[in-house]
């Protein structure tokens, strides 16, 4: 928070003392002046015109409303030019022609600029003239308070007459001669006003928070005091006692009431309110407001409570209260005036009022105000907080410090955290205001030490933000309140407090209100240690990242000797055994960055405490324990290393027993089961790793023995665990396996002891096998980290055994995670035993099995596995990539002749067709890794050689593009990598990705595919053989994948397009051209005995495109699409209507006398090829086929009706020794008998018609001809 800035917890509604020193507002983003005076001109200027079009008027509404949001945090910048826009709309409004909606509209805007500006300020603007009370009250007799529509129009008026009713006349003059006619006489303007407000005090809008302003003006005026005020004061307890808050119109009559007495008993004078304040007391208690669940109502009790205590009480400073004096932060800052204000020491005056009677409703007010310190509502607990501050300000000095002993009641551990946060607010504005003298500051500041650390736990979470952020806010005002002399005792206990608050808290509100809090001590009070170099660390901003804090910033001030212990204490005694994980962990984290700062304290008084704690029943604490020994002793043994020292001398010999003996008291309490089983699995196995690399001498000792089996274990029964947590932990026990067999599992550095091991790597080999997914993950990492000289002499067997994870069968099809693990552990193999041409296969990766290693890698990225989690065969791929990364560059800079020319461009191929395809995440690392091993360097150059277009890849991606190219965004990567197609060897595999994308269904994807891809086949139009090239290259990728729907589906939709965009276009002058023929092949088998229907639907959007090339693969592709037309799926079938309906012939049908289509009374349907038309239609519809002669069998299942013939009574037609089946009953059409041998005219004497339009446009079923 900057410097000046109010606390989370807010600011008090009045500061007399601070009126100076408002902060100004940051500037970021600020303004430096109202700059839409033009605009805001021509708005308010053109309202006559916009009267008549309600669209208009509502746009010049939204954009007044845009223009003067932009102010809500500045709307001091709009002071200056108030006048002008209210002279404009007033002119409105006051202009007796004005239509009423002219009007309306007019008090629209002027409650906009009222809402940004607020009605405070906006009121001493209106004409206040004795000529415009009456025109006033004139406007209130138009309004209806019903009309939901104008309620800003009753808004401002009521305002408005608030303020006119000011005028310094009796009202009574403004009535003049009452009687109007023989016996009727009118109403005085005090009483109608008086109606007015009455009457909206009780409405549902926001009308009733002006009416109440209106009656806390009008009421007080000395005139109608006289003669309304007891009556009005009547009407209004009448109004409570007849009204429930446990109705909406109770609510609504109850709130518009307390707002106006509220309002009364602040603006009147005392003499006047007194007589009446006991009466309104008495009847507040009686509405039992703290009962009400309506928090606003809540609020009104409590502001009209305070009031009337100040009421009961005489208006004084008190001169008992402690005045700090300068408060300039200039000065404070000079050396000279910081001398002379440690000279000045406080004294307390005593009080000289003796015999000052507080009258005994007092009290009843301040225990009601104490009470509403412990409201659930934090708006209540705050209006509370400031009324225990006015009153006190008026007490004598002996019964405000009863005042202030109540208020620290609030601060015991039988309180809630509301009481909590309201006693903090309390203390805040008696601190503030003077009220809290120095010689309670012990006390005080000892209760909000507390509250800056307080937290509750309640179920999953806890409770105590707000009384932590209110903590803050003390400390702030204390800041500006007391002399440094006066906090000079605290400052150690509150600067660490502060400090700690500012990086530990877990809320990031807490956190920066502390280092506002800081700050302002800082600036203020100067006395800080170290204060202005914490600050410059410890900014807003800084602070906002919890882990920054926890593991950067703490060790950073920390450094200061100040702050060390008070930091570690903290971290031992509260976040350790905090309830959330992830506190636990970097608190952890952050001992091991502090003990260095205090090792000899750390290990006398921290590891003590830890080891108690492990013991302990709360399962919270216990693991946030083991997790702190872990680091602690760690960061001791890395402090020991430094120095030269062996870590003993840092920890006794009762320490590190303590530390051995966590794992075996675990175990003998069964700690290790269940929910609470898991965090304790994670946290010893981060313990074991820790103590392996603290070398802790605990080699041959039976706490091995168990650690191994804690490890096996959990491994052996990942599944049994949740899967939030099951990662973290299988991590935590691979992480523990490697350090302890590193260090443990060694007779001498690099040699394993074989008497330790017991067959480790042959008993992992078994588990492998295991039928539980999450077994063979585990032990496949475990496999990955044990040490080489475990991996000696076994590398055959363990490779063989990974292998044999990584390859699909039916039983384990959707092992995907174990596949994914077992890979990262070929991997982390080959890096471990190294590299070694020459080596033997069972001791190094070597020419005898680099190529099956890479045979196992390079067949996992077509591992493209689906279940009900998605593409989980992507984790496959991704882990396949990487790892291919990694043993590339091992090899390229220890062994490059070890990668052969076929198997780098087989992973550079594979890798550009990964980098095509349609998810991003996955898109963006087989495009990082490709770029990693392109300009990938070595000793003698490049570190990868062999890759095929070097040069030309070089061009095409230089270095520069590995950072700057976001490969997640479609819209960048896509471009970039169709033009691999230009490049025959990557053509294959780039076309392979890209069919996939194209024809996917994200519509980033899709989009930007589509046109990369057409940009690219639009580039090499006039190059014909390398068009010839990529049509081949297509279709070979479609002849790879027959009958793979994972490619096939989107390939086919990818053919649509190209085809609908013309790209194949100069295939058409050939007749028969080789593409069409084949394509319509690979078409006619892919479909063939199919049921899915988005590939029987984009079979058909191909066939429509084959449509264009001539010769007989046009007949073939009419037949086909005849077929299905035929198809027994209604959806299916009518899709070849659909997709050639935009194909209409201009002539009309042979066999009809009707006209073209679409003319009067002619043929609905297109009718290229044959149909009759009787027009009078059928009951029963069928369709007839004949097989064409010289062309392919049809298909029996595509031609089959759907309830197996024809109807009852029906003969099949036999034409030519073919039988036609009947077919598809949903078209309500058939072709004739008459139409089918045309047809087969058509068809044997090969007369097609020689515009492909009218060959294709009337596939569509046909009316039967009249006989």
């Amino acid at each position: 928070m900057a410097l000046g800035e109010e606390p989370a917890a807010g600011a008090p509604e009045d500061a007399p003392e601070d009126g100076l020193e408002d902060a100004a507002p940051a500037r970021g983003g600020a303004l430096e002046s109202f700059s839409d005076t033009a605009e805001t001109r021509a708005l308010l200027g053109r309202l006559q015109t916009l009267l008549g079009d309600r669209a208009a008027r509502e746009g010049a509404l939204e954009r007044f409303r845009v223009i003067m949001d932009k102010y809500q945090e500045q709307p001091h910048l709009l002071d200056p030019h108030l006048e002008w826009m209210m002279n404009l709309l007033l002119d409105v409004v006051q202009n007796k022609t004005s239509p009423a909606d002219l009007v309306h509209l007019a008090f629209k805007f002027l409650y906009i600029i009222t809402k940004v500006r607020g009605y405070k300020t906006f009121l001493r603007l209106f004409p206040h003239e004795v000529a415009d009370v009456q025109p006033i009250l004139d406007m209130f007799t138009n309004q209806n308070p019903k009309d939901h529509e104008t309620w800003e129009t009753r808004y401002m008026l009521l305002l408005w007459l608030s303020v006119a009713c000011l005028i310094p006349f009796d009202l009574s003059r403004l009535d003049g001669n009452l009687d109007t006619q023989p016996g009727q006489t009118r109403m005085p303007v005090m009483e109608r006003i008086l109606q007015i407000a009455q009457s909206y005090l009780v409405v549902s809008d926001k009308a009733r928070d002006a009416a109440a302003v209106l009656v806390s003006k009008f009421v007080t005026r000395p005139d109608v005091k006289q003669k309304m005020m007891a009556g009005f004061l009547d009407w209004s307890l009448c109004t409570l006692a007849r009204s429930s808050f446990q109705t909406i119109e109770g609510v609504i009559a109850m709130d518009g009431t307390l707002q106006a007495l509220a309002q009364i008993f602040k603006h009147g004078k005392r003499e006047d309110c007194l007589p009446y304040a006991a009466t309104v007391l008495q009847c507040l208690d009686g509405c039992r407001l703290p009962n009400s669940n309506q928090t606003l109502l809540r609020k009104l009790g409590v502001k009209l409570v305070q009031r009337l205590g100040l009421t009961f009480l005489k208006p004084r400073v008190a001169k008992w209260r402690y005045q700090r004096g300068c408060r300039s932060l200039a000065a404070n800052l000079q050396p000279c005036a910081q001398s002379q204000r440690e000279s000045k020491t406080h004294v307390e005056t005593p009080d000289s009022e003796e015999g000052y009677d507080v009258p005994e409703e007092v009290e009843s007010v301040i225990e009601q105000l104490l009470v509403g310190l412990k409201d659930k509502d934090t708006v209540v607990r705050w209006s509370a907080a400031k009324g225990i501050g006015r009153v006190a300000g008026r007490l004598p000095q002996e019964l405000a410090d009863d005042v202030l002993g109540s208020v620290l009641d609030c601060f015991s551990f039988q309180e809630t955290d509301n009481a909590w946060h309201g006693g903090c607010l309390a203390l805040a504005e008696l601190g503030r205001r003077g009220l809290l003298l120095p010689s309670r500051l012990t006390d005080v500041v000892a209760v909000i030490l507390k509250a800056l650390t307080y937290e509750e736990k309640r179920g999953a979470c806890s409770v105590g933000t707000n009384v932590r952020d209110a903590a803050c806010y003390v400390c702030w005002a204390f800041a500006r309140a007391y002399e440094p002399r006066e906090l000079q005792p605290f400052v150690a206990r509150i600067s660490s407090a502060l400090v700690v608050a500012t990086v530990f808290d877990r809320n990031v509100n807490c956190r920066r209100a502390a280092s506002a809090a800081f700050q302002e001590n800082v600036g203020r009070q100067g006395t800080f240690p170290h204060g202005i170099d914490i600050l410059t660390t410890a900014d807003y901003f800084a602070v906002g990242n919890r882990a920054n804090c926890f593991l950067v910033i703490s060790k950073f001030i920390a450094g200061f000797p100040e702050y060390t212990q008070p930091m570690i204490d903290h971290l031992v005694t509260m976040k350790v055994s905090h309830w959330d994980g992830v506190i636990r962990e970097l608190s952890a984290k952050a001992l091991h960055h502090l003990v260095q700062l205090a090792p000899e304290y750390s290990a006398t008084h921290v590891v003590p405490h830890l080891l108690a704690m492990t013991r302990s029943p709360d399962l919270h604490a216990r693991h946030g324990a083991v997790l702190a020994c872990a680091e602690v002793a760690r960061s001791l043994h890395t402090l020991a290393v430094q120095e030269g020292r062996p870590v003993t001398d840092f920890l006794d010999e009762m320490a590190v027993q303590g530390l051995k003996q966590i794992h075996q008291q675990l175990y003998d309490h069964h700690l290790y089961r269940g929910l609470g089983g898991e965090l304790m699995r994670q946290a010893v196995c981060v313990l074991v790793e820790n103590l392996s690399l603290s070398r802790m001498p605990f080699r041959g000792d039976a706490v091995v023995d168990g650690w191994q089996w804690l490890i096996n274990d959990t491994l052996r029964n990942l599944h049994l665990i949740s899967s939030h947590s099951r990662q973290q932990i299988k991590e935590a026990a691979v992480a523990a396996l490697a350090a302890l067999c590193s260090e443990y599992l060694t007779k001498e550095p690099g040699q394993a002891d074989l008497a330790g091991q017991g067959g480790l790597v042959k008993q992992y080999l078994a588990e492998l096998q295991s039928p539980q997914e999450m077994t063979r993950c585990g032990f496949s990492l475990a496999l990955g980290a044990l040490p080489g000289f475990l991996l000696r002499g076994e590398l055959r067997q363990v490779l063989a055994g990974l292998r044999a994870v990584t390859q699909v069968s039916p039983e384990d099809v959707s092992f995907a995670e174990s596949r994914r693990d077992a890979l990262k552990a070929i991997a982390q193999v080959c890096r471990t035993v190294g590299v070694r041409a020459e080596g033997t296969p069972d001791e190094v990766v070597c020419r005898e099995n680099v190529a099956q290693i890479y045979c196992t890698l390079l067949d996992c990225l077509g591992d493209y596995t689906t279940d009900s989690r998605g593409d989980v065969g992507a984790w496959v791929r991704e882990a396949a990539m990487t790892s291919l990364m990694d043993l590339t560059l091992l090899l390229g800079r220890e062994q490059p002749e070890l990668i052969e020319a076929p198997i780098c461009e087989r992973i550079l191929c594979c890798l550009a067709q990964q980098a095509s395809e349609k998810i991003d995440r996955f898109r963006a690392h087989a495009a990082h890794v490709f770029m990693t091993l392109l300009h990938a360097t070595g000793p003698a150059g490049p570190a990868v050689p062999h890759v095929p277009h070097r040069t030309e890849l070089e061009r095409l991606f230089p270095r520069s593009d590995v950072a700057s190219v976001n490969w997640n965004a479609p819209s960048q990567a896509f471009p970039r990598i169709t033009q691999l197609l230009g490049l025959p060897a990557y053509r294959y595999h780039v076309l392979l990705g890209l069919a996939v994308s194209v024809g996917g269904l994200t519509e980033s994807t899709v989009r930007h595919s589509t046109q990369s891809l057409f940009a690219y086949v639009k580039g090499i139009q006039n190059d014909l053989q390398a068009l010839e090239g990529f049509a081949g290259t297509l279709l070979q990728v479609f002849e790879d994948n027959l009958l793979n729907d994972r490619v096939s589906v989107p390939l086919l939709k990818t053919l649509d397009q190209m085809l609908a965009h013309g790209c194949f276009d100069a295939f058409t002058t050939d007749e028969d051209h080789p593409f069409c023929v084949k394509l319509l092949t690979l078409c006619k088998e892919e479909i063939k005995k199919s049921k899915d229907v988005q590939k029987l639907r984009s079979s058909i959007a191909v066939f429509c495109g084959l449509v264009a090339f001539p010769g007989g693969v046009r007949r073939r592709v009419l037949l086909q699409l005849l077929l299905l037309l035929c198809h027994p799926f209604p959806v299916v079938s009518v899709r070849p209507m659909a997709a050639v309906s935009h194909m209409v012939p201009s002539s009309g049908c042979r066999f009809c006398d009707l006209g073209p289509v679409g003319g009067a009374g002619g043929c609905p349907l297109p009718c290229g090829l044959s149909c009759l038309d009787g027009g009078g239609g059928s009951s029963s519809c069928s369709v007839t086929v004949t097989q064409p002669p010289g062309d392919e069998e049809v298909d029996d299942a595509t031609l089959c009706h759907p309830s197996g013939g024809p109807g009852p009574g029906s003969e099949p037609w036999v034409l030519e020794g073919h039988q036609h089946k009947w077919l598809n009953p949903h078209l309500g059409s058939h072709l004739c008998l008459e139409g089918s041998l045309e047809m087969l005219l058509r068809w044997s004497e090969g007369d097609l018609p020689e515009s492909a339009g009218a060959a294709t446009s009337h596939l569509q079923a046909l009316r039967p001809p009249a006989c």
